[in-house]
Order: C-alpha cells, then sequence, then structure tokens
C-alpha cells in the first residue's frame, strides 16, 4: 500500500495560495466578530441591540443561502467567490467608515445585512471551490489541514482584535484590517490555475432551487452525516453556557472565561495536525458515530463538572471530536456530490449548520432559563447521544461507509 503523504497538499501551489487567503479570511471575521459586539454594546449599552446585529447576519444568508448555491453550480465559482468576497470587503469599509464618523447605528446594520447577503455567496462557493483545485484522493487530509487553519485564526482573531480596540478605543482599525485581509483573498484567489467547466445554464426555477434537497434525500450517507452534525451542534450547547460556568458554577472570572473559551480551538488544532498526519479514515463512518457520540459524553462530564481543569480537558476534547465531525462531514459531502450540484449541496450543507449553531444557542439559553445552566448542558449531550445511537440504527449506509480516500467504497459489517 502506497505511504500516507501528510504534505500531498501543501506541494500544490494552489493549495498554499488558498490556506493562506482562507485564514486570512478568518483571521478577520474574528477580528471583526469583536469589533461589533465591542462598538454595539459600547454605543447602545443594550443587549437586545446585540441580538438584533447576529439577526442582521444571519436572516440574509438564510434567505439567499440556496439562490447562492444556484449560482455557484451555475458561474464560475472562482469569480462568484472573487465577487463575493469583494462585496463583502466592500461592507468592511462601510463599517469602518461609519464608525469614523461616529455614524448611526442603523447603517451599522445595514453593512451587517449587506455583510450577510455576501457571506451567503462566500460560503457555499468557497466550499465547491476547493475540490477543483485538489485531488481527491489527497482532498480529507487538505480538510485537516484547512481546519487546522482555521482554529489557528479562530483562537487569534479575538484576541488580535481586542488588543487593537483597546489601543486605539475604536474598531475602526479592525474593520479596516478585515476589508484588506479579504481583498487580499481576492487576489490569491486570481493567482490559482482554476478549471472552470462550462454547465448548461439552468433556469432559476423552484426545481432547480431543490434539486440540492433532492440530493441530498437520495445520498443517504451525505444526509445522515449532515443531520448528525446539526443536531450534534443544536443540541450540544455547552459553549454557550461558558459565561455563567465561569462566573457562577467553576468561579474563575473573566480570565478563567477566556481559557474555557479557548480550550475547543486548542483541542480542534490538535486533532486536526493528527488527522493531516495519520491519513485518510479507513472507517469514516464509524469514526464520525464515535465522534459524535464522544461530543455528547465530554458536554455531560463538563455539565456535572465543578474543577476548573476538568472542564477545561472536556472543553479541548470537545473541540477534538468537533473537529473529527467537520473533517469527515465536509469532506463526505464534497467527494459523494457531483460537482454540478457541489454549490446547491454546499449551500444547504452551509444552512442547516449555520442554522444548528443559532438555534442551538437558543435552545441552550431557554433550557438554562426554565431549569438552570447545568439541566441544559446536561440534557443537550444525552440528547446528542440520543441522536448518534438513533442514526446508528436508522443509516446502515453510514456506519458502513470506508474510506475517505476512495468514493462510494464502503466496508462491510
Amino acid at each position: 500500500m502506497k505511504q500516507h503523504d501528510a504534505y500531498a497538499a501543501w506541494r500544490l501551489p494552489s493549495f498554499r495560495r488558498y490556506f493562506s487567503g482562507n485564514m486570512i479570511l478568518i483571521l478577520g471575521w474574528q477580528m471583526q466578530k469583536v469589533a461589533i459586539g465591542w462598538e454595539i454594546y459600547e454605543r447602545t449599552h443594550s443587549a437586545m441591540a446585540l441580538g438584533y446585529a447576529g439577526l442582521a447576519q444571519f436572516f440574509p444568508q438564510a434567505l439567499f443561502m440556496l439562490f447562492a448555491g444556484h449560482i455557484t453550480d451555475t458561474f464560475n465559482r472562482k469569480r462568484v467567490l472573487m465577487a463575493a468576497l469583494a462585496c463583502n470587503a466592500l461592507a468592511a469599509v462601510g463599517l469602518a467608515v461609519n464608525s469614523a464618523r461616529g455614524g448611526s447605528i442603523l447603517v451599522l446594520y445595514v453593512c451587517l445585512f449587506a455583510y450577510g447577503s455576501a457571506r451567503a455567496f462566500i460560503m457555499p462557493s468557497r466550499a465547491a471551490f476547493l475540490p477543483g483545485i485538489i485531488p481527491l484522493e489527497i482532498f480529507s487530509t487538505a480538510v485537516s489541514w484547512n481546519s487546522s487553519g482555521f482554529e489557528i485564526s479562530s483562537m487569534a482573531g479575538p484576541a488580535i482584535g481586542g488588543l487593537l480596540i483597546g489601543a486605539f478605543q475604536s474598531p475602526t482599525l479592525v474593520y479596516t484590517i478585515n476589508a484588506i485581509g479579504q481583498m487580499t483573498f481576492v487576489v490569491l484567489l486570481g493567482s490559482i490555475t482554476y478549471k472552470y467547466q462550462q454547465a448548461p445554464r439552468q433556469p432559476l426555477t423552484l426545481r432547480s432551487f431543490s434539486a440540492g434537497f433532492r440530493f441530498v434525500w437520495k445520498a443517504k450517507v451525505v444526509l445522515s452525516a449532515m443531520l448528525l452534525d446539526m443536531f450534534g451542534v443544536l443540541l450540544g450547547g455547552a459553549t454557550a453556557m461558558m459565561p455563567i460556568y465561569a462566573k457562577d458554577i467553576l468561579r474563575v472570572g473573566p480570565r478563567g472565561l477566556g481559557w474555557l473559551m479557548a480550550a475547543p480551538s486548542i483541542g480542534a488544532f490538535a486533532m486536526a495536525l493528527l488527522q493531516a498526519h495519520r491519513g485518510p479514515l479507513k472507517k469514516a463512518g464509524r469514526t464520525l458515530l464515535f465522534a459524535v457520540a464522544g461530543f455528547g459524553t465530554v458536554t455531560v462530564i463538563f455539565g456535572i463538572s465543578r474543577s476548573f481543569w476538568l472542564s477545561m480537558t472536556m472543553m479541548a476534547l470537545l473541540g477534538s471530536c468537533d473537529n473529527i465531525s467537520v473533517v469527515v462531514r465536509s469532506t463526505l459531502v464534497q467527494i459523494l456530490t457531483p460537482d454540478d450540484m457541489r454549490g446547491r449541496v454546499s449551500a444547504l450543507n452551509s444552512l442547516f449548520i449555520g442554522t444548528s449553531n443559532e438555534l442551538g444557542a437558543f435552545e441552550s439559553g431557554l433550557v438554562a432559563n426554565f431549569f438552570g445552566p447545568v439541566v441544559s448542558v446536561v440534557s443537550g449531550g444525552i440528547g446528542t447521544l440520543l441522536v448518534v445511537f438513533g442514526m446508528a440504527w436508522l443509516s446502515p449506509e453510514l456506519r458502513r461507509y470506508g474510506r475517505l480516500d476512495q468514493p462510494r467504497v464502503r466496508e462491510e459489517e
């Protein structure tokens, strides 16, 4: 058997440019996330105003995502991604100008709506673009490396954003840096060789829009992987309860909260490196089921823990399990989806996972409001375990799925 080459993806100039640009993109997004929260609360002192900010970004993504998937499958994905990034950068420029002038909060929300609208096109086009520059036999390894870059940016972005806001007492520079970073990604994408195969133009019809749903419904492995991840995120809302745990249960204050918030990214980064060096999974379906089960188990332990270090360990393990799930799901969605459907299926995947993040935080808060944070976290973890058992029983196709580097090859039980 050919020995696994953990660094094969890095020998491709296209991947190196994509990785660098994507890392810069995520870094800017994470920096701006801190800046938006700081500016809105500093100017309004209203928790509801912060909620409106999330809604202003989430609503256009939910509204335009399926249309964006159709556009991604109809036109050159590289150009769609570059155009969406440029629009996203313009929205960041609008935020910077509005902040520098002390403009209206309403204008800020308009910029956030534009920002979310552009992201609706970025998510599916970015996901569907990657298989066009990476051979499928090393695709899962490339996803693992890409995930490691995401985690580094996710850890560094909020810290850098906070430092810049503290130093300048204004988020204007953060918005500006984000705009520059996104245009840098546009330039890097422009230098990537991407062979676009003109597909027959499909009319904007309900049938075309629903093609992604129909494919996912028929492709049971893809459907099972998406549902498993979606319900895991929806029910396993430990991260949403972290501020309460840090202040009232573990009593570690804001510094401890910072470590708790960083722990999942640390665990995910370590697992991403391990997966990249280990090579494609041989029993991807079972591994995915075990990973989500592990996600639920460590959520329950975190929920009942009264030890800061045990809680930290559980959060790091939660990030590790989540990273396995992300890599397996992302790889399965891309390698099992026909190229002319990748945009619409990626849009559907982004919509499901994005919605579950938002609704998961709401669900955790709602249960905590009536029954307390411990019940909220523990019941969510137990719910995740029940979903895993149900999916393992209902989806034998997922249980039997074999190697990630051999599309449609399954192992018998």
